[in-house]
């Protein structure tokens, strides 16, 4: 009798174990993809605000050529300044995209200025803002995907379970509106 009892008791410890092991693990988890999260945004942050400087000396560029573009200019300044006092990733996401389509209306009325088209600075400005656009572009997708993976693991079992606990809830991921997706027009 005392050979069972140990044995039960020792079933008993071992299933504890397991079950603080499942617990760290899935805590440890969950603090790794919110930590990936707060990685992915910071990177979106940075190249954000790379793209943000690089607008003064684009302006500086283009003010000479486009006089009385002052309605396209003004967009792009406000929009710089939108995202430099944002506070919040939604606010920062959304002074984003109107930076984003203030810059694409910018670069389709210089196309009608031949010398600033063919201007060295605005040309090399140009191709540091593309460069940095598609990091944006990829930053948001590793921002995506560390949301996908998180909301993964507090959505499902036994995830759930100790997520709900720990107070955690599912984080939204980054979204395009539909009005940034569209062409800007340009008249003349």
């Amino acid at each position: 009798m005392d050979l069972m009892m140990w044995a039960i008791i020792l079933l008993i410890v071992l299933i504890i174990v397991i079950i603080l092991l499942v617990f760290w693990g899935i805590y440890n988890r969950i603090i790794r993809t919110e930590n990936q999260i707060d990685n992915a945004w910071a990177q979106i942050d940075v190249q954000m605000k790379r793209r943000a400087d690089l607008i003064p000396n684009l302006m500086e560029t283009v003010k000479g050529y486009m006089t009385h573009e002052r309605g396209t200019m003004e967009s792009v300044t406000n929009a710089r300044g939108a995202i430099m006092s944002a506070k919040t990733p939604q606010e920062s996401n959304d002074a984003n995209n109107m930076l984003t389509g203030a810059l694409k209306t910018l670069f389709a009325v210089a196309e009608s200025y031949p010398d600033l088209k063919a201007n060295q600075n605005f040309l090399q400005l140009q191709d540091e803002l593309t460069h940095t656009e598609d990091k944006i572009a990829y930053s948001r997708q590793h921002y995506n995907d560390s949301v996908l993976s998180y909301n993964n693991t507090i959505e499902t079992f036994p995830g759930n379970f100790f997520a709900h606990r720990m107070g955690r809830k599912a984080r939204e991921m980054l979204q395009i509106p539909e009005a940034s997706k569209e062409v800007p027009k340009v008249s003349f």
